[in-house]
């Protein structure tokens, strides 16, 4: 009998299709990776440690565009044994391993994403602007814990962005916003905002530029992610400080030119 555990370990078929399509638009959105049952299993539990450990307690209205988009809760898998069983999901992690190309990927950190009902923007980025990796071997699962229709905020993603090495010194915000807002409307980048149904999840690189709309709902949204590395890559030299902060906060004290083998950075699949 196949248990929601045994669901999260048991092998996902990465088609040549998806792979291409991953390569050639920096994300892919995959239906049905998880059951509703999985992905009700574990929400509770994910939902109740964000309401523990969120910090972020202003109105709305008090905030700046960055804490209106989400309430950010990083590595709750070190708080919940039942959240570690998702995060180290060897299912999940082995459909990024084959999106990246790699033998074998490594934990950089989860982070639980909700965006509270009238919740705002989450402004265009790129998230590798934030890490201080050797390379670009890096893959973000991004999982809805509900169906995720256009009001709630689904991520939304510029096709091919990731090849153009735009608005990579630029941190989230409105600044970010408006560059990139322009750059993907005067590049005929293809949008893709379409709605995510429970148990789908979408992967994207580093350097992906990608957005949410804001939740006009009623309810939150509540999304899970976690973000994996090629297990070889290396500590690079932090060129901002967002990377010293990472640095410091995930990646073991290793010293630059180091593999990125620290006790929060275990090898979560391998061939």
């Amino acid at each position: 009998m196949t248990t929601t555990v045994t669901e999260l370990d048991q092998h996902y078929t990465v088609s040549p299709e998806d792979i291409a399509h991953y390569a050639k638009d920096g994300y892919v959105k995959l239906r049905g990776v998880l059951s509703p049952d999985v992905v009700t299993r574990y929400e509770p539990e994910i939902t109740a440690q964000v309401i523990r450990l969120n910090t972020q307690h202003l109105p709305l209205s008090e905030r700046d565009t960055y804490s209106r988009a989400f309430l950010q809760v990083i590595n709750l898998w070190q708080h919940s044994d039942t959240v570690r069983e998702f995060t180290f999901s060897r299912r999940l992690a082995g459909i990024a391993a084959h999106l990246l190309g790699v033998p074998a990927v490594r934990l950089y950190h989860d982070q639980a994403l909700y965006k509270e009902a009238g919740g705002g923007i989450t402004p265009w980025h790129v998230d590798q602007h934030y890490w201080p990796l050797s390379t670009d071997r890096t893959v973000t699962a991004w999982v809805p814990l509900q169906d995720t229709p256009a009001e709630l905020g689904p991520l939304t993603f510029a096709a091919g962005s990731h090849r153009s090495q735009y608005g990579r010194e630029l941190a989230i915000g409105d600044e970010s916003e408006a560059h990139l807002e322009a750059f993907v409307t005067e590049s005929g980048c293809r949008v893709d905002d379409s709605p995510y149904a429970i148990g789908d999840v979408s992967f994207h690189t580093g350097w992906t530029i990608h957005r949410a709309p804001g939740n006009t709902s009623a309810t939150p949204r509540r999304v899970m992610t976690v973000i994996y590395m090629d297990a070889a890559i290396e500590v690079a030299q932090p060129t901002n400080r967002y990377q010293e902060a990472d640095l410091a906060a995930f990646l073991g004290g290793r010293t630059i030119g180091s593999v990125t083998d620290g006790p929060l950075n275990p090898v979560l699949w391998s061939a």
